[in-house]
């Protein structure tokens, strides 16, 4: 029962948060005028269509599969206090994740127009860096939730429509209006990819803020002693 009722509600945020279905949505609504209601029922549809079809590709790939929890894993997750829920949700939480991100730095490093805007944000490093800051600290899964469930998504989602787009044969104004404001978004996305990244570890930067506060404090101190000696010395 809670399995399903996981599975409803899976459903139900990436129809929410997933730009394909959220675009659905509203070629249904409004350009077939259907009501409110219908409109959401065939996007939730689409949406569950597409979360299963995902996981059909994810099962057939034994790479994209969830490993065995290693005993010093599970050591390592009790000693944060995690129960055995808890450690569940969050291994599945991150392997989704992993998946995005390197179908991600795939998308990003495909075209030479998307290459320019990784480079320029350092988007797959400082992903990177943030999916690696999560798991040394689980119990702090909370704080980037707009990383892992709407940013990172959407953003590879972006990527692998434009990267539909851009593979087209024929290509007109609409086209590459479509595909420039496309490459606007993405920008923007990885913007707040980088804002999640500051937001993260904000607590190292202001650590480093005071520690390099003490350490002009310290070179003043000792330039004023210095000082001091020397003027004795004359």
């Amino acid at each position: 029962m809670k399995k399903n009722m996981k599975n409803i509600g899976d459903i139900i945020y990436y129809t929410l948060t997933s730009v394909t279905t959220i675009l659905i949505f509203v070629v249904i609504y409004v350009l077939f005028d259907f009501n409110l209601f219908l409109s959401m029922i065939i996007s939730i549809a689409i949406g569950a269509f597409f979360i299963y079809k995902q996981s059909l590709n994810e099962n057939s790939d034994p790479s994209k599969k969830l490993k065995r929890l290693s005993p010093e894993k599970e050591a390592f997750y009790k000693a944060k206090g995690m129960s055995k829920e808890e450690i569940q949700f969050f291994r599945e939480t991150m392997h989704t994740a992993k998946l995005k991100l390197l179908r991600l730095e795939k998308n990003l490093n495909s075209v030479s127009k998307l290459e320019a805007i990784e480079k320029r944000n350092n988007t797959v490093q400082l992903a990177k860096s943030l999916f690696k800051g999560i798991t040394a600290e689980p119990n702090r899964l909370h704080e980037v939730d707009k990383f892992l469930y709407v940013h990172l998504p959407s953003l590879t989602d972006l990527t692998d429509k434009y990267l539909e787009i851009s593979q087209h044969e024929v290509k007109n104004k609409s086209t590459f209006d479509i595909l420039d404001e496309s490459a606007t978004t993405i920008d923007e996305m990885c913007q707040l990819i980088a804002e999640d990244y500051v937001l993260f570890k904000s607590d190292d930067f202001e650590d480093m803020a005071i520690e390099v506060e003490l350490a002009k404090k310290a070179i003043e101190r000792d330039n004023g002693h210095t000082h001091s000696i020397e003027s004795e010395e004359l």
